[in-house]
């Protein structure tokens, strides 16, 4: 029987990590006293705001922010930035939220929208408490921002994917073993591009249960036999680089696709395959999936 090694692994979290870097940015380059965010849950375009950064109070906490009302919803709605220079009094929102605004003592505020494959996954805001412009530079900054946040949904978005397809096969056909080595590379790639730290582990730990899974399910006559002896200790980037190998990747390809010096796998390789007393890059490979290192 197959195991899932998948179960409590949940890419689509709610990236809180990723808010609260975008927000600390926005602040550092803008000087804004607050700064707040959320991301649009699952459901009619509905924004929870989730991250507050320079809050005096809680009463923007937890708030459900529905598309087209208010300033967030407007930009939910429009998909654009928005602006205005005294909330309160703004006849171009609808005033919804004017009591958890005027608890917080917000005066102008600004709402940019996080829009990852022209879908609104998220809003940041930034706010003065006093009626004032929000200058270019302002909303300049916080369009960065939100790239930046745009981004690493997108790597988000792939890690999900990655993992949906990374399943050791039930038929253990050499061809359905080739694609779970595929996406272990991939995600073993993508690992160090994610910035929440459990997120990372989380993925990190996948590739580990897939190595392992190659050894400990019957996928075939050609699975590797169980690991004998002591484990052998490989590095990150020695695993990165050995896992492409396996997949028949080039030093110039394994370079492309880690972001390295081909010089630099090179080193990485010679390495890997003195630990696992090989002399050839096969050796390497097949000693390492006895060893349980690769699916």
């Amino acid at each position: 029987m197959a195991v899932d090694p998948f179960s409590s692994v949940d890419p689509a979290s709610s990236g809180s990590t990723d808010l609260r870097g975008a927000l600390n940015r926005l602040r550092l380059v803008t000087g804004l006293p607050l700064a707040f965010a959320g991301l649009v849950e699952p459901g009619p375009g509905q924004l929870r705001i989730s991250e507050l950064h320079g809050n005096r109070t809680t009463s923007l906490s937890g708030l459900s922010v529905h598309s087209g009302n208010g300033l967030g919803g407007k930009a939910v709605a429009l998909a654009r930035p928005c602006c205005v220079t005294d909330y309160s009094s703004s006849r171009q929102i609808s005033h919804e939220y004017d009591a958890a605004v005027a608890a917080e003592g917000i005066r102008s505020v600004l709402a940019v929208p996080i829009v990852v494959r022209r879908r609104v996954r998220g809003v940041l805001y930034g706010a003065l408490r006093a009626p004032q412009p929000l200058g270019d530079r302002t909303v300049g900054a916080a369009m960065e921002a939100a790239r930046d946040m745009e981004q690493a949904l997108v790597v988000r978005d792939e890690a999900r994917n990655l993992l949906a397809a990374a399943r050791p096969p039930e038929d253990g056909s050499p061809g359905a073993w080739e694609e779970v080595r595929e996406a272990h590379v991939a995600l073993r790639a993508l690992a160090p591009r994610i910035d929440d730290p459990e997120l990372r582990q989380e993925l990190l730990q996948v590739c580990g249960r897939l190595a392992g899974a190659a050894t400990t399910d019957t996928p075939g006559p050609d699975a590797p036999a169980p690991p004998a002896g002591p484990r052998v200790a490989l590095t990150p980037r020695e695993l990165d680089v050995l896992s492409c190998v396996a997949l028949g990747a080039t030093n110039a390809t394994t370079a492309d696709r880690l972001g390295l010096r081909p010089e630099t796998v090179k080193g990485y390789l010679r390495s890997a395959m003195r630990k696992l007393e090989a002399h050839t890059r096969l050796e390497a490979v097949v000693a390492a999936r006895r060893a349980g290192l690769l699916p």
